[in-house]
C-alpha cells in the first residue's frame, strides 16, 4: 500500500503505527496533513463503535484508506472506568497528568491486590471502497500507587503489566510495541496486510 491515513492526532501513537507499518505501507500520513480534518465525537458505547467512526470520517474527508483506534483503561476496581472515556476522564480538556490525578484518586483507599486493569485496543481500518475491519488487543495488569517512568503517554506511568516489573512509560517503544495492547492490535492489521500481499503476489 501506498499511503495510508493514520486518523489521530496524537503522536504517540502515530509513532507506533508508523514504527509497525513501515514494510507494508509507504507514506503513513496524520491528521494535521489534511486542512480541515473533521473532529469526531466519540460517542459510542465501545472501542469497536468510536475506531469506526473516526476512520469512516477520515476516509470521506482525505479519500486515502483509514485507520482508528480507540483505546483505553479498564479498571476492575471502577467497574471497567474510565473506559471510553479514558482521553477525558478528567474532562474534555483535562489531558493526560489530569487522568492520571482522577484516577490515583478515585483508587485512593483500594489496595494493590484490587488495582488489576487492562488496557484495551480497538483498531478500525476502513477503505474508499468500503471494505471494514476491526483488529483489537489487551494487556494485563495493575495500576500502581504513584506514576513512574517518562515515556509513553497517557496512562503509561501508572500502569504496570503482567510479568514485568517496569511501567509502561518505563519500557523502550519497541519493547512496548511487542507487548502493548495497541502492538497486539497492529500486529493483527499487519498479518491482515500480509495476507493481501500474498495474495496480489498470485494475481
Amino acid at each position: 500500500m501506498k499511503e495510508m491515513l493514520a486518523a489521530t492526532g496524537n503522536w504517540g501513537k502515530l509513532l507506533e503505527i508508523r514504527n509497525f507499518l513501515s514494510e507494508f505501507i509507504e507514506n503513513i500520513r496524520p491528521a494535521s496533513d489534511f486542512p480541515g480534518f473533521p473532529e469526531v465525537i466519540e460517542d459510542g458505547e465501545t472501542f469497536e463503535q468510536n475506531a469506526l467512526k473516526k476512520a469512516r470520517a477520515g476516509v470521506l474527508h482525505t479519500g486515502l484508506p483509514a485507520l482508528a483506534d480507540d483505546s483505553g483503561l479498564v479498571v476492575d476496581a471502577l467497574d471497567g472506568r474510565p473506559g471510553v472515556l479514558s482521553a477525558r476522564f478528567a474532562g474534555e480538556k483535562g489531558g493526560d497528568a489530569a487522568n492520571n490525578a482522577k484516577l490515583l484518586s478515585e483508587l485512593a483507599s483500594v489496595a494493590a491486590e484490587r488495582r488489576t486493569a487492562a488496557f484495551v485496543c480497538a483498531m478500525a481500518f476502513v477503505t474508499p471502497e468500503g471494505e471494514e475491519r476491526i483488529f483489537t488487543g489487551r494487556i494485563g495488569g495493575k495500576i500502581l500507587f504513584e506514576p513512574i517512568g517518562g515515556k509513553g503517554f497517557g496512562y503509561d506511568p501508572l500502569f504496570l503489566p503482567d510479568g514485568f516489573d517496569r511501567t509502561m512509560a518505563e519500557l523502550e517503544i519497541e519493547e512496548k510495541n511487542r507487548i502493548s495492547h495497541r502492538g497486539e492490535a497492529l500486529d493483527a492489521f499487519r498479518e491482515f496486510l500480509s495476507g493481501k500481499e500474498s495474495l496480489a503476489d498470485e494475481n
